[in-house]
This record gives structure tokens, sequence and C-alpha cells, in this order.
């Protein structure tokens, strides 16, 4: 009797398990522990184009002008890639305030059909806090950056327009001018609040004389560039063109991961054109009109060069 009971115990035991396989097809795939099958991802799914689930009021669009004429670009004291400190002139351009937001981008990719912003779900933990629709848009390849731009009418900035419209004219090393400091933008150096890219705009000091936002920090930026480690001393001083060529593309500006000591806004980064990660966004430029060049030649006529001798004190 017992013998019997057991077999029919085991047998049962054997059936359940095999039927688990047909139990999972019909409820649907179990998934990693990196892919959340929470609500939580069911919404980020639904908003991964930047546009669902807005809760504040999408940040406009809007370029500032960058005067036409000479800045300082490069350091010496840097790395060898940001040396000579030479004097280059630009011709006056328009460049965006803030960082493309994810909000800007997901109309983008619902009008073009482009890939959207960001990876699956499981090869990013923190891609559910990167989604507010004035956050910057990440997971972004150069030619993801350049489409965007393209389809806005604008370009990617070149390097040296990226430097003068964070840095000013008069060689600052920081936006704010040449004292350091820990929490001046979305760094990784000081618990600030932000696990990951702040909305944009979010750090004051981290403004250009020129009044653009997050050089220093938030994310490091595309720009049009190909990477050539001598290029500062051998490019022309006018209106620099990207390389010819390269393997990479240049970076430039921190992001929300950046430590240690290389923060300079004249820093340079390089990376595969096609790399895509949650620390890398872009902005855009395009080439100012004449009205826009007159407006640019009387600014520099009437309120002359930025100056960073103002006095400043490190955060205690």
């Amino acid at each position: 009797m017992l013998e019997t009971r057991f077999k029919v115990v085991f047998g049962l035991t054997v059936l359940a398990f095999a039927s688990l396989p047909i139990i999972a097809i019909l409820r649907g795939t179990t998934i990693t522990p990196f892919e959340d099958s929470s609500e939580e991802s069911q919404e980020l799914s639904k908003s991964s184009d930047g546009l669902g689930g807005i809760s504040e009021e999408p940040i406009k669009d809007e370029m500032v002008l960058i005067p036409g004429g000479v800045f300082i670009r490069g350091t010496n004291a840097g790395g060898l890639d940001e040396q000579p400190a030479r004097e280059i002139a630009l011709d006056p351009f328009l460049i965006d305030r803030y960082e493309v937001t994810n909000y800007h981008y997901g109309k983008f990719a619902a009008a073009t059909g482009h890939r959207k912003a960001g990876p699956p779900a499981r090869y990013a933990k923190n891609v559910g806090k990167m989604r507010g629709p004035n956050q910057p848009a990440v997971y972004v390849s150069w030619d993801d950056a350049q489409a965007y731009c393209q389809w806005k009418g604008k370009r990617l900035p070149t390097e040296a327009e990226w430097e003068k419209a964070m840095r000013g004219v008069d060689g600052r090393l920081w936006p704010w001018g040449n004292v350091e400091r820990a929490n001046g933008a979305n760094w990784a150096r000081v618990n600030d609040g932000h696990e990951v890219a702040a909305p944009v705009g979010a750090f004051q000091a981290d403004v250009s004389p020129f009044g653009v936002m997050d050089g220093a920090g938030n994310v490091m930026e595309w720009v049009e560039d190909w990477y050539s480690e001598s290029y500062f001393k051998e490019s022309p001083g006018q209106n620099p063109p990207s390389p010819e060529h390269g393997v990479y593309r240049v970076l430039r500006g921190g992001g929300y991961t950046t430590t240690g000591a290389d923060i300079r806004i004249t820093s340079r980064s390089k990376m595969v054109p096609d790399f895509r990660d949650e620390t890398i966004g872009f902005r855009c430029a395009k080439e100012a009109n004449k009205a826009e060049a007159a407006a640019s030649a009387d600014r520099v006529k009437f309120t002359g060069n930025q100056s960073s001798t103002e006095s400043e004190t490190r955060p205690k």
C-alpha cells in the first residue's frame, strides 16, 4: 500500500516538473534578473520614445548666438592632445543652449522611424531613471546624433565651436572661471542628489559666459570632428574643420560618472562612432545668418570679451 502511494506521489511530482516548460510557454518567457518584468518595465517600454508619461513641461529647444572672433583653445597645463594653447578665430554660429533631451529626440524618432534613444532594458540597469522628458537623450551613436541634427536643419558643432561656446574667449578652464568647484557640475565627485544624468540646466554653475548649459558635466557630447591627438598643433587658425579621416570621433565635456583631475573644459575624449552609452549625448549647432552675424558683431563691439578674473572661492 505504501509502495503504491509512493509511486503515485512520485509520478505526480515528475508530471509537475515536466509541465513547467509548457506553463512557461503559455505565460510567457521567464526573463533574466537584468530585465524587469514589473509595471515599471512596461511603463518604460511605453515611454521609451521620450514622449510618454510626461510629468513636467518639456524645456524649449533654443539656441545661443556665439559671436565671431578669436578665442583661446586648449591649455598648456593639460594632456598632450590639449596642447598648445592657441588663439583660434571662428565665424559666428549658433549652438543649442541645452543638450538634446528625451522629449525632442523622441519627436524625431516618432516622425522619422529612426531608432529610439536607448538600449533594450536588459542592457542597462539605470535606463528607467533616465527617461524624464528633460533629461538628455543618451545611448545615441555619432550617426544618430548627426541624423537628429540634420532633421532639425542643424549639424553637430565642430570641436572648436564646442570649446568656444562652453569656455568663452579668455582661456578659462571651467565654464565659471579658473577656480575648480567640486560641485560645479553633475559629476561623480560629490553626492549631488543625481544618480544619473540630471535634467538639462539643473546645475546653475555649469553655464558658460555665453549662457550655454552643462558643458562641464551631465553627459559627454559628440562633436563633428574625427579625433587626432596632434590636431590642436596642426589645425588651421581660422574655422578649423574636422580632420579628413580617423578611427574615433571626438567627445567633449564631462559626464555624471566623471571623476579625477581631468575634468577641465579643454579635456578631450574619443570613441568609435557607433558606440552608445548612458553617459553620452549631444547638442546641435548651425551657421549664423547675415542678420545674426551682424548682431554678433554688435555684441562684440558693445560688450567686449568676458573675463575670468571675478572673485571666486572654493566650496567649503
